[in-house]
């Protein structure tokens, strides 16, 4: 019997099979897909072998930890996301999307010295909008942003540009320029500023903040006395002493109200910074997802067109990808 005719005599295929093929695909994992389907990793295999059985073929083989997709898999993964991409959108389509009944949980990642800039307002806006919505803050962790956006575990993302796959959308939310905290009013020259002692900000253990990036592209170096993890730390150790402290100047009016510090410009040129909204090609067309970009990029004061290619945002020297 040829497969044409082989195919013919078998029953129909579970759509539902496709659904755990996809999500298993993604996380390479058979616990984790069964925790975004919200099943047992015994009901997850059993599916796979459902679908293996269907298909004549294994789809997945073990390795490590994890599984690894069978050439056969790979080949047919973006028919069926495509699909699948298809079958969610008619769905939606067949009733009007409103967003106080339909947004009902909301989840964005971002790095935590962004997080109490930016979440309170987005909070306060939102509930105005979708009251019944649970709004869900998680630390952005950029090896598995693709894999967490994909799987519906993440709504959005905000970052400073990265290199992104083809899966991966972004648009700019926020362009903020920098200035200098200071505790006392005071003139300050390229030549003042770098001999000055300073105030660094970064939530990684390693690796150089945007600012330094930037100075030594510039040819120049700054003498960095302090490192912390959080902006409101800096400007409380800014206070009252001869440090300066670089930050977005957004972030640090809020910051500084009480603390007696002034904000100067920064003598040097350095770029604003960019802060870029992230989402998963997958929900390009979906009705929550658009809602939730429109109404975010709308309240950050910035709507602009989703760029598409990653060297787009990538080759930007003002964002680089290993900054914060």
């Amino acid at each position: 019997m040829n497969p044409v005719q082989d195919s013919a005599v078998r029953p129909a295929l579970d759509l539902n099979l496709f659904r755990v093929f996809d999500v298993v695909l993604r996380e390479r994992n058979l616990a984790r897909a069964a925790e975004v389907l919200f099943l047992s990793p015994s009901a997850v295999s059993h599916a796979l072998a459902r679908l293996r059985e269907q298909l004549g073929e294994p789809l997945f083989v073990r390795e490590g930890r994890g599984v690894a997709p069978t050439a056969l898999a790979e080949r047919l993964a973006p028919g069926i996301q495509d699909a699948l991409a298809l079958l969610q959108q008619a769905v939606h389509r067949t009733r009007h999307f409103e967003p106080a009944r339909d947004v009902l949980h909301v989840a964005l990642a971002m790095n935590d010295v962004l997080e109490p800039s930016l979440l309170p307002a987005w909070v306060e806006y939102l509930r105005g909008r979708a009251p019944e919505a649970r709004v869900t803050s998680v630390r952005l962790e950029r090896t598995g942003l693709e894999r967490d956006l994909a799987s519906g575990r993440l709504d959005l993302a905000i970052d400073v540009a990265q290199p992104t796959g083809p899966d991966l959308r972004h648009a700019v939310l926020l362009r903020d320029e920098l200035c200098v905290v200071a505790a006392r009013r005071r003139k300050l020259s390229p030549a003042a500023y770098l001999s000055s002692r300073h105030v660094a900000v970064s939530s990684r253990r390693t690796g150089l903040p945007f600012e330094d990036l930037v100075l030594g592209r510039l040819g120049h170096q700054r003498d960095v006395a302090v490192r912390c993890q959080h902006y409101e730390a800096a400007c409380r150790i800014v206070a009252g002493s001869e440090l300066l402290l670089t930050m977005p100047r957004r972030h640090a009016e809020g910051l500084n109200v009480g603390l007696g510090n002034h904000l100067l410009p920064v003598p040097l040129a350095l770029p604003p910074v960019d802060l870029h909204l992230y989402w998963h090609r997958q929900v390009d067309e979906d009705p929550k997802s658009r809602w939730l970009r429109a109404e975010l990029l709308a309240l950050s004061g910035e709507v602009v067109r989703p760029v598409r290619k990653s060297r787009s945002a990538a080759g930007r020297a003002r964002s680089p990808a290993n900054a914060r």
